[in-house]
């Protein structure tokens, strides 16, 4: 079983400082949404569904689309802006950029070397990940292991997708649930724990259930022609993401020697409402103590877990001191959680 990080003791280090361990802190959030929004109403006149059915199955009232000429980098670039200003700090100060995304702006440079030119910042390492929607799961805890390390010292960590270019709009399976946005933390070194423990797994076994069918070199027809699209099993993804979750909330917490009412709110991916519903449940977890967006954005895939922190940080929510749970499940499967002492 891969634990990374785990705080064995935690409440000893959260108790006192520990000056010989450098662990890594979120000091700043960000979070931008594309202007336009594409309503259940919407949509009604595209395919065949409704706002009743689309509600009812997903929870998703509006996503937000990103126009035309609106790229990921716009998108990731605004929502960067806003967690460096959130944490006080000025961009050349950033000495690493993960961005974790599925919808790169070209095939490269990557994402997060165009952000980097973007904020003026020269010189650092910066790269994608691609684990869908488990990207910033995944790119908060390679962030984490570099400051740990002191290969870095801030960080900035960015979730950001624009599913919407790559879905087939006549498809009312799919259509419905995505959306577009970026959202941001900066992560920096710090004597206090923050990022307490992350949990990162994969299998590829399940491929064929969530999958765009083509690439650069497989089948790269449809790339040029432009039919490459989401397709989805969706009946057998949340079977599958239900009991992953659940997994790997046990997991989590036996890690680090936690109960189930030491967490103070639950951040999850914004896939539906029902598997968040029965994320929480696991947890015993009330739903008032359940960031959800998913009603606001739809399933922005990487973007969804920062976009939600991003929110519930602003709108006083997530305080200070409290423990929170990070956890998404994309395609792969890819899935992790990260334990975060805010």
């Amino acid at each position: 079983m891969y634990h990374s990080g785990s705080v064995r003791n935690w409440k000893k280090y959260l108790q006192k400082d520990n000056h010989d361990l450098i662990y890594s802190r979120i000091t700043g959030t960000g979070g931008y949404l594309p202007e336009h929004v594409l309503t259940n109403a919407d949509l009604e006149q595209m395919v065949d569904t409704t706002d009743e059915w689309i509600r009812t199955r997903t929870g998703v009232v509006k996503r937000h689309i990103a126009a035309e000429n609106e790229t990921t980098c716009d998108l990731a670039e605004q929502a960067s802006r806003k967690a460096i200003e959130s944490a006080g700090i000025s961009a050349n100060e950033i000495d690493l950029i993960i961005i974790g995304t599925t919808t790169p702006d070209v095939i490269f440079p990557s994402t997060a070397c165009l952000l980097q030119q973007r904020l003026d910042i020269h010189g650092c390492a910066a790269f994608d990940v691609q684990a869908v929607c488990t990207g910033f799961i995944y790119a908060l805890d390679i962030a984490d292991k570099f400051i740990r390390t002191g290969s870095a010292t801030k960080a900035l960590v960015v979730g950001a997708d624009t599913l919407s270019k790559i879905i087939d709009w006549t498809d009312r399976s799919t259509c419905v649930l995505f959306g577009d946005g970026a959202g941001a933390v900066v992560l920096e070194a710090s004597d206090k724990a923050g990022i307490l423990s992350s949990h990162l797994h994969a299998d590829g076994e399940y491929q064929e259930l969530l999958k765009v069918p083509a690439g650069i070199s497989l089948d790269p027809d449809k790339l040029r022609d432009g039919s490459a699209y989401i397709q989805m099993q969706g009946n057998e993804v949340f079977k599958v993401a239900v009991n992953t979750l659940g997994r790997i909330v046990d997991e989590t917490l036996d890690a680090n020697h936690l109960e189930k009412e030491d967490i103070d709110w639950l951040v999850p991916h914004q896939a539906n409402t029902r598997i968040i519903t029965a994320t929480a449940k696991k947890l015993n977890l009330s739903m008032e103590r359940v960031v959800m967006t998913v009603d606001q954005h739809g399933n922005t895939s990487a973007a969804s877990v920062p976009l939600a922190l991003d929110v519930a940080v602003r709108d006083g929510r997530i305080k200070r001191g409290d423990i929170l749970l990070l956890e998404a499940f994309g395609g792969g499967f890819t899935w992790g959680a990260n334990l975060v002492k805010y």
